[in-house]
């Protein structure tokens, strides 16, 4: 009798231990952060927003020697970069890159996938653009099968609000003003809930053909080319 309950008392001990080494998200972030440095090659690089982002800038700090400097997606990025000493470059000038490192808030295996929840679309397309190769970071929560639970995020200037979301509703979504928001380029972004979106490309194609949207969250177009996916397992390797 001693004996099962000194082995019920060692299981329970054991799976309170392979509960506690269960990473969390954000060490899964960081994991995936670390091994995006493995594609960073010397010279300029493009980095994106949000919280898996900033893990790959405090990264990014321990190799800066390596890179010449990075090309922001928004206001926040450039400020922690110089924080760490990261000389920060001017698209302008720079022209194109060869990589540009940044999260997704949802991503398919096809490499789909809608950013934006942090309201930098539009500069993280751009740099996106100019970049010759695409690394998205992120955890395992992000991976689905089809995008939309996500809340698609449509930066729209100001005086066209009300227009766009009447149009957004005619294709299915239900547009939310961010209140209180802002974007880096004085612009507002209606947040799209209930959206299924089985054709990225063709609903990304029709969103920005709206008059007054400066640019919509799918980057599908422009998808990724590398997704670095942080598990309970590890980094896992995707690509297209």
């Amino acid at each position: 009798m001693r004996r099962e309950k000194a082995a019920i008392l060692m299981g329970f001990a054991r799976n309170d231990k392979e509960k506690t080494s269960m990473p969390t998200q954000d060490e899964m972030k960081q994991a995936t952060a670390r091994a995006a440095l493995d594609h960073v090659p010397a010279g300029i690089i493009g980095v994106g927003t949000g919280s898996t982002a900033n893990f790959f800038i405090d990264a990014l700090a321990g190799i800066k020697g390596r890179i010449d400097g990075a090309v922001a997606s928004s206001v926040a990025t450039a400020e922690r970069l110089k924080r760490h000493g990261i000389p920060v470059l001017d698209l302008n000038e720079v022209g194109e890159m060869a990589v540009y490192v940044d999260g997704a808030d949802e991503i398919t295996r096809h490499m789909a996938m809608i950013k934006g929840g942090g309201g930098a679309l539009t500069r993280e397309k751009i740099v996106a653009a100019c970049a010759r190769r695409f690394v998205c970071i992120a955890d395992e929560s992000k991976l689905v099968d089809v995008l939309g639970k996500f809340p698609l995020p449509v930066e729209v200037i100001p005086m066209a609000r009300s227009y766009v979301a009447r149009q957004l509703v005619k294709l299915g979504g239900n547009p939310v003003l961010r209140t209180g928001f802002t974007t880096d380029n004085g612009n507002v972004i209606l947040d799209v809930h209930g959206l299924n979106i089985l054709d990225p490309v063709a609903l990304e194609t029709e969103i920005n053909q709206l008059v007054g949207v400066v640019t919509v969250g799918l980057f599908a177009r422009r998808s990724a080319d590398i997704f670095l996916m942080g598990t309970r397992d590890g980094v896992q390797t995707l690509t297209r």
